[in-house]
């Protein structure tokens, strides 16, 4: 089985050969298993590793140690366990078979450091009113197998009874050793007391079908969460997914190939301690109630995860509701996902890259943030609600389909706290860097739509553009602008339309190499299409906005420079378009025209508007 894994350009060499290595060990396959990881310089190194790790689910049953439980009593049929009273213990390697109800006892694993046990639930019911159902305490690994066609419950109480005053363990399936569940049964867990599924070490999940209701986290690996399958129906308290080991270089890592997910967390959807990577997959991910509880519709948004008094004492983590998180890097190379979260839906305090993926996306904060650095090669992305809708330090579009809406900042690179949050909003987010003039905005391929409230395009730094289509709706009040920089926006290439308020209209600068057309006197009326001809009267342009507008910027490599352009506003059009851009439609009507010469040479950016790039009324046209 082949895996490649897409890592970001900028992470240090050395960190990323050895999440590679932890990855290729993780993969579960019998066979060697490729990841790619990238350079600093963007090139590539191929590193193959043999697996060691081999999700092997089968069995057999004239080699296992076959245990039936009924009730409270515990039948043991061959070595390397022994009942006492309900309590199951396996001392020796081995495969042990497991079957029936235990309706109040547990299953323990305590081997020699270097032993490796599978353990299979064959219809298996384990319930334990004071602790843990299965508790691996000493082992080299355990592998839990769900037996094909099987229906498997595990179950706890909401107080447990510690041994030599500790606190562990706080799962109802909790390993202290080496994780690995397989096998394409069902295993349901219903956590009481904390946590559904929790391992110290790595926790490697192949396959199955998973039904967790935990008052914590559903399922965390401390070291690593890696799954490569299966199917999660998960409703947490925590987290629904979470890796924890932050401290040791190399761990804490959270990557899943494929599966479908289906979770509902008070707190963070899928939370990675160090570097997060999916590949692959379906997500349907709600977080603290959902975008409707935003940071501006409760006075208790920021306060999620408290499930018990018992449980938030063993919560490692920050209290957020985000849906995807990580303090390290955050990549995406596939997978369809539907986010709905109060906090924002995909968080990193690094850098995030998305190679491909489909996105639709409700946040009652930030659509997707970064603090460092945020790179978008290809996928399609539906941003439906935001606070702001993607910031980091430095965003970089290559290429993809991005629509967003935002009530306040569309894009937003910034070199500190969102300067349009600095009465303390709840949640706002920090940047990497506080330097003056941080931030910049890079734009070479792809579409994006924005429509926001407040700033489309806002850079603390600099906006660079070489190609790709961006089309800014808003905003529509006189403290916001379409385009909001503080150093230079130089527009080099592609198509760039923005419509939106006059009082704080901006344009490209005067070091762009492309031409651009600028007013602010544009009548323009929601869903009222505009039409720019040339000089021989060719069609360079038919947009409808989606906002009323005063002002207009318009750049394409169309332009001449010192040309005078026609721009015909009050229209209708015929057809369909996604983006407001209609490339063979019937444009009809037209109640307003206007001349302007293309042009390099900035304009705008003061409070009350600017006369606008010299556009003027032609002889005998109207003025709404």
């Amino acid at each position: 089985m082949k895996n490649t894994i897409i890592n970001l350009k900028n992470k240090p060499l050395n960190q990323m050969l050895a999440l590679s290595g932890t990855l290729a060990l993780l993969t579960a396959c019998s066979t060697e298993a490729s990841t790619t990881t990238a350079s600093s310089d963007g090139s590539t190194i191929e590193a193959t590793v043999a697996s060691s790790l081999v999700s092997d689910s089968s069995y057999s049953e004239s080699n296992s140690t076959a245990v039936s439980f009924s009730d409270q009593a515990i039948t043991v049929d061959g070595s390397g366990a022994t009942a006492d009273g309900s309590i199951l213990t396996i001392t020796q390697p081995g495969t042990y078979i497991l079957s029936g109800t235990l309706s109040d006892g547990q299953v323990r694993v305590e081997t020699a450091d270097e032993a490796d046990v599978q353990i299979v639930l064959d219809g298996a019911t384990i319930t334990n009113s004071t602790g843990a159902a299965i508790f691996v305490k000493s082992a080299n690994s355990a592998t839990i197998t769900l037996a094909e066609g099987t229906i498997n419950t595990l179950s706890d109480g909401e107080t447990y009874t510690f041994e030599d005053s500790e606190d562990e363990p706080n799962a109802t399936l909790f390993s202290k050793s080496d994780l690995i569940l397989n096998g394409t049964g069902t295993l349901v867990i219903d956590a009481n007391y904390a946590h559904g599924i929790k391992g110290k070490d790595d926790v490697t999940i192949a396959e199955g079908t998973y039904e967790i209701t935990s008052v914590g986290d559903a399922i965390k690996g401390s070291d690593s969460l890696f799954i490569s399958s299966g199917t999660y129906t998960i409703d947490a308290g925590g987290d629904g997914l979470q890796s924890t080991n932050e401290e040791e270089e190399g761990k804490g890592t959270l990557t899943i190939e494929s599966g479908t997910f289906a979770i509902t967390a008070a707190s963070d959807g899928i939370q990675a301690a160090t570097d997060l990577q999916i590949l692959g997959g379906d997500f349907t991910i709600t977080t603290g109630g959902g975008s409707a509880n935003s940071s501006t519709a409760s006075e208790a948004w920021g306060t999620w995860a408290a499930p018990t008094e018992e449980a938030t004492t063993t919560t490692e983590e920050t209290t957020s509701a985000k849906g995807l998180k990580a303090t390290g890097s955050i990549a995406i190379s596939g997978g369809t996902f539907l986010l709905d979260t109060s906090d924002d839906s995909i968080h990193t305090n690094d850098t995030i890259q998305i190679t491909g993926g489909d996105f639709t996306i409700a946040s009652g904060d930030d659509g997707i943030h970064a603090d460092n650095s945020l790179r978008i090669d290809e996928g399609t992305i539906n941003i439906n609600q935001s606070y702001e809708g993607i910031e980091a330090t430095e965003i970089t579009l290559n290429g993809g389909d991005i629509t967003l809406t935002s009530s306040d900042d569309g894009l937003n690179a910034a070199g500190g706290n969102d300067a349009s949050a600095v009465s303390g909003r709840p949640g706002e987010n920090t940047f990497s860097s506080t330097a003056e003039g941080a931030g910049l905005v890079t734009i070479n391929g792809g579409t994006l739509v924005v429509n926001a409230s407040g700033d489309g395009l806002d850079s603390n730094g600099s906006i660079e553009m070489n190609d790709g289509t961006v089309i800014v709706n808003g905003p529509t009040d006189s403290m916001n602008g379409t385009l909001d920089y503080d150093s230079t926006f130089n527009i080099n290439g592609g198509t760039l339309i923005g419509v939106g308020s006059s009082g704080m209209a901006m344009t490209p600068s005067s070091s762009s190499a492309q031409s651009f057309l600028f007013t602010s006197s544009l009548p323009l009326s929601a869903d009222e299409a505009i039409q720019i001809t040339g000089p021989d009267g060719e069609v360079i342009l038919t947009f409808e906005a989606s906002t009323t507008a005063q002002s207009l910027v318009f750049s394409s490599p169309d332009l001449v420079n010192g040309s005078a352009y026609t721009i015909t506003t009050g229209g209708t059009v015929s057809g369909d378009s996604t983006t407001g851009i209609y490339e063979d439609s019937s444009f009809s009507g037209g109640s307003s025209t206007f001349e302007i010469s293309a042009t390099t040479e900035a304009s705008g950016g003061q409070m009350g508007g600017s006369i606008g790039g010299n556009s003027m009324p032609v002889s005998g046209a109207s003025v709404k």
